[in-house]
């Protein structure tokens, strides 16, 4: 991890880039660094962490199951994300787990400073309900998806937001998504979205590069 001071690793992080001087010191006292292996849970669900965690570097993966042990992958958090906010706020177990997808570097800020700043902060406050907002229209499009669109419209629309533009303004997802993976995004057999991927690429709507990596041309969005 790097050795930037606390107050160093905070001004680089979007939730704290509206505190002041003093409440930036604040905070800086209170956070602790922790590094997660691959594979390391982050929060667990069912369970309190009793803090906030914002990725500094890595990769996450949100992920929710039932009691059958069948999982649903909700969300993928990059650098600048944070998780554990809404079990600050209502006290409440976690929702879904959070798992590091590859080494994930992260500032740990714990529940009395959390609840400290949010009042002494208008703009941090407004930045916790703008990420909450946003979890809740993903969920909306999540639920649509499932119940409006078929298989090949839930694949088509996993694999758009996935996709970055490059420096050629082509669509490309860089890291490599498991079938098993999109199955778990979009509800269903991984056999199925095996067919849809095979069927995608030769009719020309995906293109897999030799690195592995994949290109999405922009007809792709008819499908989703």
């Amino acid at each position: 991890m790097s050795m930037l001071s606390n107050l160093e690793l905070i001004r680089r992080v979007p939730l704290f880039s509206m505190l002041t001087s003093v409440q930036a010191e604040s905070v800086a006292g209170a956070i602790v660094k922790r590094r997660f292996k691959r594979g390391e849970l982050i929060v667990e669900q069912g369970k309190k962490s009793n803090a906030l965690f914002i990725i500094l570097t890595g990769r996450a993966r949100v992920m929710a199951a039932d009691a059958r042990g069948r999982e649903v992958i909700l969300a993928t958090l990059q650098p600048g994300d944070h998780v554990g906010e809404m079990s600050l706020i209502d006290n409440e177990p976690h929702s879904a787990t959070v798992r590091a997808e590859v080494q994930t570097d992260v500032l740990m800020l714990g529940r009395a400073e959390f609840a400290r700043c949010l009042p002494e902060n208008t703009s941090m406050a407004y930045a916790v309900m703008r990420g909450l907002v946003q979890r809740l229209r993903q969920a909306d499009r999540k639920i649509e998806s499932l119940a409006l669109m078929d298989v090949y419209g839930r694949v088509a629309r996993s694999l758009l937001e996935f996709a970055r533009p490059d420096a050629a303004g082509e669509l490309v997802i860089r890291d490599k998504i498991s079938r098993q993976d999109i199955a778990k995004m979009v509800g269903a057999s991984r056999e199925m979205v095996s067919r849809v991927m095979k069927d995608l690429e030769e009719r020309g709507f995906i293109e897999t590069q030799e690195d592995g990596s994949m290109v999405v041309k922009d007809r792709l969005t008819t499908l989703g």
